[in-house]
């Protein structure tokens, strides 16, 4: 698990502007969603290309948020990421990115019935929670998924935002939903990345800008009041 303190200067700045250090204080839970982004094989375990063997650590934390969420009475959202076959010309500059024979394994082990686009199995998922398949980095962009639809189906305005990688599918995720007005907590033990630099980056422009960032027991404290 990454170590990670928000930087003091920030919260002097974040408060200066909003009069206090957390914009979640409360959750009504009724309205607040668990969104768990990518916690599958591809970004949990080598040989994949994309492994992220830190991600394996957060697998209990998730967990734990999972079972609080759902009994306070909110939703837990499983999010995962697929390239179907038609993805490639679609975002073809997305492949530019990959020497070729990464990105056919990419391609290949993000099909939907591979074991690369399977939840990690040692995640506790149960039979009331949604599921949703994005096609993009964020689960908002336009085409990526149906997550709008999801969320406003259940009354949704809040979304706590965990999974692999912290500065990539999540912290896009959570911009994203913040752009879109919807109210975006990342949690900080909750996420995974490549490096501490990476993961600590992204949390702390996110928590300037666009969110707040809480660990896993402030929420869970937060939710059972």
């Amino acid at each position: 698990m990454h170590p990670f303190e928000m930087p003091e200067s920030y919260v002097n700045r974040v408060v200066s502007r909003q009069g206090r250090s957390h914009t979640c204080e409360t959750f009504d839970a009724s309205k607040t969603a668990l969104v768990v982004v990518d916690m599958q094989n591809y970004f949990m375990v080598e040989p994949y290309p994309a492994a992220c063997p830190e991600a394996r650590s957060i697998v209990a934390n998730n967990n734990r948020l999972a079972a609080a969420v759902r009994k306070a009475g909110g939703k837990v959202i499983w999010v995962r990421n697929i390239a179907p076959a038609e993805s490639e010309a679609s975002w073809s500059m997305m492949k530019e990115r990959f020497q070729p024979g990464i990105a056919k394994t990419r391609w290949e082990a993000l099909h939907i019935d591979h074991h690369g686009a399977q939840l990690w199995p040692e995640l506790e998922v149960k039979s009331e929670d949604l599921h949703v398949l994005k096609r993009r980095y964020s689960a908002f962009t336009r085409g990526s998924s149906d997550m709008e639809v999801v969320l406003n189906d259940n009354g949704i305005d809040t979304l706590i935002v965990t999974g692999v990688c912290t500065n990539v599918c999540c912290e896009s995720t959570a911009r994203d939903a913040m752009m879109l007005n919807y109210r975006a907590v990342m949690v900080s033990d909750a996420c995974a990345t490549l490096s501490d630099e990476e993961h600590a980056g992204a949390l702390s422009s996110f928590y300037l800008f666009f969110g707040d960032v809480q660990t896993t027991d402030e929420i869970i404290g937060r939710l059972a009041k």
